[in-house]
């Protein structure tokens, strides 16, 4: 079902699931990147350069069921690719979003960008076309090695845990490697590294 592995999608192009056609999503993106679409993309929403796909979880989506967890396990686990997941949240779909979150950055570990509407997703998309066209090494979400998350959105994370800042995300990577690790730490581990109540937070979390 990822058919796109042997896609290469020229700089400054962005290949369209045929799904998108006539979308707010695909206005917005006309004129600011070459469009194409293209049918039986599977389960990619969007190619772009550098076999970067996007996953995109509308609102629909999140409401309407498990539906699109099933689709990016079946990515994560079929496709050599890289994912970034751009998920709608508004205040309909706000009360999805922790277990999203869950599933795509720690237990799959991809990117997760949050947007408000199609329209900021697709001046997201618009922004990593032009960050990979000029400069592949640049772009924070792109270059990194499959199976290991991005190390900015480990951190923006970490930091989502009530008490965990920027420098205890960062004494917590070191220590634990991996949020993977960190998830199975018991409370012991974590006051070693953070002391007793942001352990406890932690761990609660």
């Amino acid at each position: 079902p990822v058919t796109a592995g042997s896609i290469v999608v020229p700089l400054g192009h962005v290949i369209g699931n045929e799904k998108w056609r006539g979308s707010e999503l695909a206005q917005r993106l006309q004129g600011k990147v070459r469009l194409i679409f293209e049918d039986g993309l599977g389960l990619v929403d969007f190619h772009l350069p550098n076999r970067t796909c996007i996953l995109l979880i509308s609102e629909a989506d999140l409401v309407a069921g498990d539906e699109f967890k099933r689709r990016l396990v079946k990515f994560r686990n079929a496709s050599s690719l890289r994912g970034i997941v751009i998920v709608e949240k508004t205040p309909i779909s706000d009360q999805y979003y922790p277990g999203v979150q869950k599933l795509v950055v720690l237990e799959l570990g991809m990117v997760l960008l949050p947007v408000a509407n199609q329209g900021e997703a697709s001046q997201l998309i618009i922004q990593l076309v032009r960050e990979q066209s000029r400069d592949r090494g640049s772009n924070p979400f792109v270059g990194r090695q499959r199976g290991r998350p991005a190390e900015p959105a480990v951190l923006q994370a970490l930091q989502r845990i009530p008490g965990v800042g920027r420098t205890k995300a960062l004494l917590l990577l070191q220590r634990f490697g991996s949020i993977h690790r960190l998830c199975n730490a018991d409370t012991q581990e974590l006051e070693q590294a953070v002391g007793q109540t942001v352990a406890q937070q932690i761990y609660t979390f």
